[in-house]
């Protein structure tokens, strides 16, 4: 385990104190915002079909555009919730999980739409949740056994395990948690100047979200090939 991560977990408990709202039916309910839409984001598919329409009827071409217009959101917000400085952290940080959380459930839902996924499938809700763990971590823990199996295969599965729901939320939560606790301390000498707070926040943000969203590519193949 990387330093980073070794330390985000030692202060994960922490973070969830001022976030307690991040349990696992946070993550649900993130996800279930995210495909159904939310404010002034558009549901996940609306948003990939006009994205699939821009260019043509070009799923690939179209997937590209999702992710980069996912990780653009992802910096701006990033931007916004640590420019602050240190004074405003208790408020910004639940807000940056949050609103991160939304943005990379909603990139992934619109991928997966775009290869032919049903976004109401709950194997699909669950490899979705999956892939915002990220490659290396979903590699991990399918090979502890903590997981049964890459998101692919959880998407294509035969049937649906309801045992998984609540597993997956859990790991989830559980890793935002400590990623979260990581950059917070990444951040801290950042957010000592706040616009220089807001500048790490926006590449961190833009850069996880940008992986996610390769690994999602990767990951979340064709389900059905459109015409």
């Amino acid at each position: 385990m990387s330093m980073k991560g070794s330390v985000g977990r030692h202060l994960a408990p922490k973070i969830s104190e001022l976030a307690p709202g991040l349990t696992t039916s946070f993550v649900r309910e993130s996800l279930h915002r995210a495909i159904e839409g939310v404010g002034p984001l558009p549901p996940a598919a609306k948003a990939a079909d006009k994205q699939l329409a821009e260019q043509r009827g070009h799923v690939e071409r179209a997937v590209h555009e999702v992710i980069e217009n996912h990780v653009r959101l992802a910096g701006a917000q990033g931007f916004l919730t640590n420019v602050g400085g240190l004074v405003t952290a208790a408020v910004a940080i639940p807000a940056n999980i949050a609103g991160l959380t939304l943005l990379q459930c909603r990139m992934i839902a619109g991928i997966a739409h775009l290869r032919g996924h049903d976004l109401d499938d709950p194997r699909v809700r669950n490899a979705i949740l999956m892939t915002l763990l990220g490659e290396e971590a979903v590699e991990t823990l399918v090979a502890k056994g903590k997981l049964p199996a890459p998101p692919m295969a959880l998407a294509t599965a035969p049937a649906h395990d309801v045992n998984l729901d609540v597993a997956i939320a859990g790991v989830v939560a559980s890793d935002i948690l400590a990623r979260m606790a990581g950059k917070r301390l990444a951040t801290t000498v950042g957010r000592r100047v706040p616009v220089v707070g807001g500048v790490v926040g926006a590449s961190a943000d833009g850069y996880y979200t940008w992986r996610i969203g390769r690994y999602a590519d990767r990951e979340l193949l064709p389900r059905t090939r459109r015409p």
